[in-house]
């Protein structure tokens, strides 16, 4: 460490040593690490330089990919035996898949680190007795991101309400929606929402409908119960947007990225994302629909019940790292309150008590972070997790071809989610569950 160091420098050092973190205490050693990838991740990262700087360390960024792409090359690790990179991007949706890929966090940060966070996040970061991750200021539930002025124009607002027999307002249900979406769609130029399309992007996005329908995905022991009335409701929404042109052609190729940049090209009306993209939406340099976003709650199913499929991200630490200590500090640095203030600066919800007080003093004096809190906030209220089992992810990619089926045409909602049902049976049974 040199002698002078610039005030930056003192900043850093001081929320380096707040850690738990010595200066120069990991001199020499190299992190190897295997990140989420994408645009509102990379403020974050660009604080690793701070902790490298100083703890001695360095951090060997050596795999940066969506969690999808992330969760095949982990179980390829696994199968290989290649676990002995150190820190890993984790998801409550996906970590029970991994008993032994990583380790206890709870040896290696302390316990008051660990008491800061949202304890109901501690929970289900904490699998078979471990604590394998902490959890960042990314607390995911989806809310709905519309153009504000499409609910501005009474010429519209009167064509709608003499085709639908209800005004035009912003939707509080998925049928909702799907009228609106259709009524404003004008393809090639103008689509009225999009959707993820594939893996386990359109699952969530069923079995959250599913159960605002008043349906479930699975039964209590864990097989499958979405070949149900509101399993076929659900698709059938899917199916109708699809068959309508209401949404891009291409959207069963769509994961989250597409999602975003789709909205911010200001070329969809309705869009149920995730917080992490409320600022990017409103930001000028990179969206053409920045000061005309409005956010309201995720709408209600047939059932009444709000959607609310949601997750958290985490960062861990793997068993097979030659040195957890080091590993372990990255992680604490990385979900710490400076890095959660960061993030929760551009939308997402903080996962550390602190934090959220933070954010809602911020938020009171700047109306579009106040609305986008709210309906967040209350999102998040009535929200849920994916169904608790480690099949969850296998279970997605039998089910997700199906849905496929039926909304490209080639199978009828009926005979998807019937042979969705079957498959998904026979996996369960196959590994013992029932």
């Amino acid at each position: 460490m040199t002698a002078r160091m610039t005030g930056a420098s003192l900043i850093a050092l001081t929320t380096v040593l707040a850690t738990g973190a010595q200066a120069a205490e990991f001199d020499g050693v190299t992190i190897d690490a295997k990140l989420i990838g994408g645009q509102q991740y990379e403020a974050l990262y660009a604080r690793i330089s701070a902790w490298e700087e100083m703890t001695g360390a360095t951090v060997n960024v050596i795999s940066k990919k969506n969690h999808f792409e992330l969760d095949k090359e982990f179980k390829s690790d696994i199968a290989a035996g290649t676990t002995d990179w150190c820190v890993g991007s984790n998801h409550s949706s996906f970590a029970s898949q991994y008993p032994s890929l990583y380790t206890d966090l709870s040896a290696l940060v302390p316990q008051e680190t660990v008491d800061g966070f949202v304890q109901a996040n501690i929970a289900a970061a904490t699998l078979g007795g471990k604590l394998v991750m902490l959890p960042r200021a990314q607390f995911d539930v989806s809310a709905l991101y519309y153009q504000k002025d499409l609910y501005e124009d009474a010429d519209r607002a009167a064509a709608f309400e003499e085709e639908y027999g209800y005004p035009l307002a912003v939707p509080e249900t998925w049928d909702q929606v799907k009228d609106q979406a259709i009524f404003f769609a004008n393809p090639p130029n103008f689509y009225g929402t999009q959707y993820a399309g594939k893996d386990e992007a359109i699952v969530g996005r069923f079995y959250e409908l599913v159960v605002a329908n008043g349906g479930a995905l699975f039964n209590d022991d864990f097989s499958p119960a979405f070949n149900s009335d509101a399993g076929k409701e659900a698709l059938q929404w899917f199916v109708d947007l699809y068959e309508s042109g209401a949404v891009p052609a291409g959207t069963t190729n769509y994961l989250w990225d597409d999602l975003g940049n789709g909205f911010a090209s200001g070329t969809i009306a309705l869009n149920l994302d995730w917080p992490g993209w409320a600022a990017f939406f409103n930001d000028a340099s990179s969206s053409k629909v920045a000061g005309n976003v409005g956010m309201a709650p995720a709408p209600k199913g047939s059932a009444g019940v709000r959607s609310g499929w949601s997750g958290f991200h985490g960062f861990s630490v793997t068993e097979d790292c030659a040195n957890k200590e080091a590993a372990a500090s990255l992680v604490d640095f990385l979900t710490n309150e400076d890095s959660q203030k960061l993030e929760s600066s551009a939308g997402p919800l903080p996962s550390r008590t602190a934090v959220w007080e933070w954010v809602a003093e911020e938020a009171k004096d700047d109306p579009y972070r106040a609305e986008v809190l709210a309906a967040f906030q209350e999102t998040a209220a009535t929200a849920f997790a994916v169904p608790p089992t480690e099949y969850w992810i296998e279970a997605t990619n039998l089910i997700y071809p199906e849905l496929q089926a039926a909304i490209l045409g080639d199978k009828t909602v009926d005979e998807a989610l019937s042979d969705a049902s079957d498959a998904v049976d026979e996996l369960m049974q196959e590994e013992g569950v029932y």
